[in-house]
């Protein structure tokens, strides 16, 4: 007892000893970051390594074992004001390195703030990608496995009910804004009162895609007090109005005036060549042929030419691996291709746009451009896949002769010069016969085809630079005959110019356009009688189900005096007299008027004159009568003062009382979430506490282990019971076999019998029975 008792005492001490040499270790580190001189421009040049930085000793220890020793040039200028407290709009170059930006003050904020896994939510980071979430998340897990913070990464996708049950015990969470925005509404137990770091990365590409209400949504769940960084590779409009409504005095690092668009790597070797729409597929298969020792990253304008061209150069088997992704790929195919293409020596990637921001693939060669993009950011994004980090890379653009002079204007006006490339015709090979035997051997393959030269032809349509991008000029045929097929297929373009005129034009000029050899206008049968939509649908192919009755309703197919004859229960017929109406007999219903009388008539205007305009009245607190708007004298107009004044002074008066019913409609919405959740946590306390009270009985429950964890395969859902085990007969004791006999008395209980007289006596009580 005593040894255990000293044991006890010497673990206490040794505890407490931890503590304060933690305590000791974040004040040391509290006073370095207070010291640090931020606005010395000498000082922030000068360093070069991260143990230069005033962070922890546990996170400097994760980056080294990583791999991450020197800093670039977003992270000297970000970090030090990031470990500040300052609010961050940082804008930087692809590939520089934006992610260890905010991933280190995020970990040193939770540090020095004391978090613990029981304070919930403390770092929010959000990407536009599920990609770059995975890879966020597989970086902060280097950088950060000597510290002991929880954190979880939720994308589209997976399981929500899976996810909502871990959610609110994670201390960092990274994902996209769709299902970070479900998370914020749905789930019970994530509580956002106690964060402490927002993150928004690749802002741009956040609201271009589409997710502003989701950012909204998350922006109106997070407390003010928090600190926010934005990182984005370009900056526009709607980048800064986000950072209008999310930071607070932020430090703006990066941020150039004169272009919208960062400049590419100094490292990046940038060609273009000018090719005919037909030739792209034979310009890709060649260049794939001449470098089977590279890492090819290659982007199209949409996911039907990627699938297209990466099923026929799969079947001709150019002689190095091959891979797709878009995206409308299931999760775990696009996490897959995305390790593969990472850990490949020498590969090609066929993908769209959802691979060209942010994303870091080791080691890539040559990124090539089969469609035009459709701006300078976008190609910046593109070619910044490649020579990332300081490492060598070149980037090739295939410009059709109707988009080189006006693309490379737009990249001039953002300094960006491409160098003009030549195609050697000995190296060119083409694969059109061979593109041309799959399709007529593969239907499905075929109707690929059809499917990428539409897809192809819409993303040129929607295009909004029509300086670039001329739908009218590109060759239909000769398009369709590169991919392999027999002939052009017809494209629907929903909402353009030739729908627009056709819908304007005059009906009565188009069957004027009817004429005949004499000149004279054609007028069908068709256009004498009003067609409804259940004449078309009648006409239709197919339709046999009503069309005899119908033709019976409408007297189509038989007279009215053959209706008649019929019996009265016939289905769905009307039996109609015509009548004849003599016109000598039909009162005199014309007055005769005059032609100003008659005008005034059917005048609107001049028949209220004579009874005056109608108004709406209102009534003051003394019972007046007033128009709804009425009008001010003009010289009491005067004596309150100057227009522009009065009308300054009426905007600022609106403009307050929209911020106070705003200000309102916040909380109101606010506590409308905070109900919703109290109501949810209320009903899960008493699901729990009636499963407390189930398991209080002594009937056992057995739990089957599947591939899954183990907290899935115990769970039960709401409409399903818990299995009951059934017991075997042979596990029934003697009151259990009494009811028995009670409910059925077919059963008999005899002894076994042991010899042959007893043998004899069973089967003769079994036959009187």
């Amino acid at each position: 007892m005593v040894k255990k008792f000293k044991n006890k005492s010497k673990s206490k001490q040794q505890k407490a000893h931890l503590r304060r040499k933690e305590e000791q270790e974040l004040q040391e580190l509290e006073k370095r970051i207070e010291e640090y001189d931020t606005t010395d421009e000498a000082t922030i040049t000068k360093i070069s390594q991260f143990k230069e930085l005033p962070i922890s000793s546990d996170t400097l220890k994760g980056l080294t074992e990583a791999s991450f020793v020197s800093l670039t040039d977003i992270q000297k200028r970000s970090i030090p004001f990031s470990l500040k407290g300052e609010d961050i709009l940082a804008t930087a170059k692809t590939g520089s390195g934006k992610t260890l930006a905010f991933l280190i003050p995020v970990v040193e904020s939770l540090l020095r703030n004391k978090i613990t896994e029981f304070d919930g939510l403390a770092a929010l980071i959000i990407s536009p990608t599920r990609e770059l979430a995975v890879q966020i998340f597989e970086v902060l897990t280097k950088i950060g496995k000597y510290n002991q913070f929880s954190a979880g990464l939720v994308t589209g996708g997976k399981d929500v009910k899976y996810e909502k049950e871990r959610v609110s015990r994670m201390n960092i969470l990274v994902g996209t804004p769709g299902r970070i925005s479900q998370h914020l509404n749905e789930a019970v137990g994530m509580e956002t009162s106690n964060l402490q770091v927002l993150v928004l990365d690749e802002a741009d590409r956040c609201l271009d895609m589409g997710f502003k209400s989701q950012i909204d949504n998350i922006i109106g769940h997070l407390p003010p007090t928090r600190q926010t960084l934005l990182f984005s590779a370009t900056q526009n409009e709607n980048v800064k109005d986000l950072a209008r409504l999310s930071l607070t005095n932020p430090r703006k690092i990066g941020v150039s005036s004169d272009t919208d668009v960062s400049a590419t790597p100094e490292s990046l070797d940038q060609y273009y060549i000018k090719v005919p729409l037909n030739d792209k597929l034979d310009v890709l298969w060649s260049f794939i042929k001449s470098h089977l020792n590279s890492k090819i990253l290659v982007f199209f304008s949409s996911s039907k030419q990627v699938q297209y061209t990466y099923e026929t150069f799969r079947k001709l088997q150019p002689g190095m691996s091959l891979l797709k992704l878009y995206g409308r790929h299931k999760q775990t195919s696009r996490l897959e291709t995305t390790v593969k293409f990472s850990q490949a020596q020498h590969a090609c990637l066929f993908a769209t746009d959802i691979v060209a921001r942010g994303l870091d693939f080791p080691a890539i060669d040559w990124v090539i451009q089969v469609d035009c993009p459709e701006d300078a950011a976008t190609y910046v994004h593109r070619v910044g896949r490649a020579a990332r980090f300081g490492r060598e890379g070149k980037s090739l653009l295939m410009l059709l002769p109707s988009e080189e002079e006006g693309f490379l204007k737009r990249l001039k006006t953002n300094k960006i010069e491409l160098k003009f490339m030549n195609i050697k015709q000995k190296s060119k090979k083409t694969i059109k016969p061979q593109l041309q035997s799959l399709c007529f051997k593969d239907p499905m393959l075929k109707n690929l085809g059809q499917r990428a030269f539409i897809s192809y032809f819409r993303s040129v349509y929607i295009q909004k630079d029509k300086d670039v991008f001329k739908v009218d000029e590109l060759p239909t045929e000769s398009f369709a005959s590169s991919l392999g097929l027999p002939g052009a297929p017809k494209i629907k373009m929903k909402g353009g110019q030739n729908n627009k005129e056709k819908k304007n034009q005059s009906r009565k000029l188009t069957q004027l356009s009817k004429t005949n050899e004499d000149g004279e206008a054609i007028e069908e049968e068709d256009d004498k009688k009003v067609r409804t939509k259940y004449d078309r649908m009648f006409e239709r192919k197919n339709q046999t189900v009503l069309s005899d009755h119908y033709l019976n309703m409408t007297g189509n197919k038989k007279s009215a005096k053959d209706v008649d004859d019929e019996e009265e229960d016939d289905f769905m017929v009307i039996k109609r007299k015509d009548h004849n109406l003599v016109e000598e007999e039909l009162p005199d219903l014309s007055i005769p008027t005059s032609k100003r009388q008659a005008k005034k008539a059917l005048s609107k205007k001049a028949s209220l004159a004579g009874k005056g305009n109608p108004t709406k009245l209102v009534f003051d607190d003394d019972g007046e009568a007033h128009p709804i708007y009425e009008l001010e004298d003009e010289e009491d107009f005067k004596k309150a003062g100057d227009s522009k004044k009065q009308k300054e002074d009426f905007v600022n008066k609106e403009a307050e009382i929209m911020d106070v019913a705003d200000v309102k409609d916040k909380l109101t919405a606010k506590e409308k979430r905070d109900e919703k959740k109290r109501r949810r946590k209320e009903m899960e306390r008493l699901a729990r506490e009636g499963d407390e009270d189930d398991s209080g009985d002594d009937e056992e429950v057995v739990y089957t282990l599947g591939d899954a964890d183990l907290d899935q395969d115990m769970q039960y859902s709401d409409d399903d019971e818990e299995p009951k085990q059934k017991k075997p007969k042979w596990f029934q004791t003697n009151d259990e076999k009494s009811d028995t006999r009670a409910q059925s008395e077919e059963f008999i209980e005899v002894n076994e019998p042991e010899t042959l007289e007893d043998l004899e006596a069973l089967t003769s009580r079994l036959i009187n029975n």
